[in-house]
């Protein structure tokens, strides 16, 4: 009687890995922990630039709470004994409301007129095929090239025939003329982005030019929105050269002009000066804290195709 001894079957070695070139080695994770260099170079740039930024910051803080004398007598960046806010209370007894009020009417008005012509003047540009709307755009573009200094004089002539010498609507045009062409190309840059698929999907549901506008065009530009309001705004509240040659009646007089005002014939208050520069500066700085993501997001639009 002969036994068997009952087979042993090994396991299967496993399939060698392929060769080629298809083939890659995973790598290890990253320990969480791990050591990594510093930026040397970033956190120096980043500190310089804090010097430049907080250097006029604090020269505008504390000067604008000194006395005129202690200005004088101890220097523009020495640390100051004694503040006051008498200088604060002589500007807001002065005309100064009355400058900040125009200034805040022109910046107001010059919003409202770029946004609500730039949103549909980049919707066609984008959605049009038209040969008429691209040289329309053509025109537009031509009109970041050229400075408000090269035609002060034609637009003096066409406000004095229009009659509008003298009043904030001579500053508001112009102002939001020059401020619509690098508004139309934000605008343009960030509707490219918006995918052709959601305006098919619109117009088959019926949407017409207006309803797409409104429902589909204007909740998805708020980013390039906030951006060309930002951009407006400090345009306009910071307009030297249109109040100076356009107007002259102190009744229309804006900041930028106003400022003046603050300077004697002999002398210059320095400490006056700052409180009123302090006080114009804070509008913007609450518009750029509100608005500065969006601004990010605007400036970026169009970037990633």
């Amino acid at each position: 009687m002969t036994t068997t001894s009952p087979s042993t079957s090994r396991p299967a070695p496993p399939p060698a890995p392929p060769t080629g070139p298809q083939w890659s080695p995973r790598r290890r994770p990253r320990r969480s922990g791990a050591y990594q260099r510093p930026n040397v170079v970033g956190g120096l740039g980043a500190g310089v630039w804090l010097v430049i930024v907080a250097v006029p910051l604090y020269f505008l803080a504390v000067t604008s709470l000194r006395a005129s004398g202690a200005y004088l007598a101890d220097g523009p960046m020495a640390l100051p004994t004694s503040l006051t806010a008498e200088n604060y209370v002589t500007v807001l007894t002065s005309e100064f409301p009355r400058y900040f009020l125009n200034n805040l009417l022109v910046t107001a008005a010059c919003v409202a007129i770029v946004l609500v012509l730039a949103l549909p003047a980049a919707f066609a540009i984008v959605r049009s095929r038209s040969r008429l709307v691209s040289t329309g755009f053509s025109v537009v573009l031509l009109g970041l090239a050229v400075p408000a200094q090269a035609v002060i004089v034609p637009l003096y002539l066409m406000i004095t025939q229009l009659r509008l010498y003298d009043s904030l609507l001579a500053i508001i045009l112009p102002t939001a003329a020059f401020a619509l062409p690098l508004s139309i190309v934000v605008l343009t840059s960030s509707l490219r982005d918006v995918p052709t698929e959601l305006y098919e999907a619109i117009a088959i549901d019926g949407a017409g030019t207006m309803r797409t506008l409104f429902s589909l065009v204007l909740p998805l530009s708020r980013p390039g929105l906030a951006t060309i309001g930002i951009y407006t705004a400090l345009q306009a509240w910071n307009g030297f050269l249109f109040p100076l040659v356009l107007t002259q009646d102190p009744a229309v007089r804006v900041l930028t002009l106003g400022l003046w005002d603050f300077q004697g014939q002999y002398g210059t208050n320095v400490p006056l000066v700052t409180a009123a520069v302090t006080l114009s500066l804070l509008p913007l700085l609450v518009v750029y804290l509100l608005g500065r993501r969006f601004l990010l997001a605007g400036l970026t639009a169009g970037t990633g195709k």
